[in-house]
């Protein structure tokens, strides 16, 4: 059975993976109707990737005995400032992905929830890679500078495929 204080940090997870998927969305949205296809492509991986971590907590709480709530999700913005903007929005949420994750490690301690805690190592691996990738594009942004964007945009998903085979 999964312990309460667990359970509902576990719920609150949900929110915050849901939230990331449609916060990707909102960007995405954005980025493909400024013409920019390839870091759109990106962004829906990432929304799609999102998704899935969300299930994976619903799925978890429900097999362990709790109850999964899914919540309403806060309206992501809109518009961004550039691409650059948009990046560092992206680092600095999976940051904020991190923290709770690092959280839920601190209860399932607190709580000896040590089954938890195995669990969610996953995501502690994850949020790794995520930042990483965050900050890698901003990198590369960064080498590009403001004159080559057109190339940026068409080999992003080429930084994305690089990522995926290194698991």
């Amino acid at each position: 059975m999964l312990n309460k204080k667990v359970e509902k940090a576990l719920v609150a997870q949900i929110e915050k993976e849901g939230y990331s998927s449609h916060l990707y969305l909102a960007m995405a949205g954005w980025a493909e109707s400024k013409g920019m296809a390839g870091i759109a492509k990106w962004l829906y991986a990432q929304a799609d990737e999102e998704r899935e971590h969300m299930l994976k907590f619903i799925y978890y709480v429900n097999e362990r005995g709790g109850r999964a709530i899914i919540p309403g999700f806060e309206q992501p913005p809109v518009d961004f400032d550039g691409v650059q903007k948009l990046f560092e929005q992206v680092l600095e949420h999976e940051r904020y992905v991190s923290k709770s994750i690092n959280d839920i490690v601190a209860v399932c301690l607190e709580e000896k929830d040590f089954t938890t805690h195995n669990w969610i190592q996953w995501f502690v691996e994850e949020q790794i890679e995520e930042e990483a990738s965050a900050q890698t594009i901003l990198d590369k942004l960064n080498l590009v500078g403001n004159g080559s964007l057109y190339m940026f945009d068409r080999d992003i998903m080429s930084m994305r495929s690089a990522e995926d085979t290194a698991e």
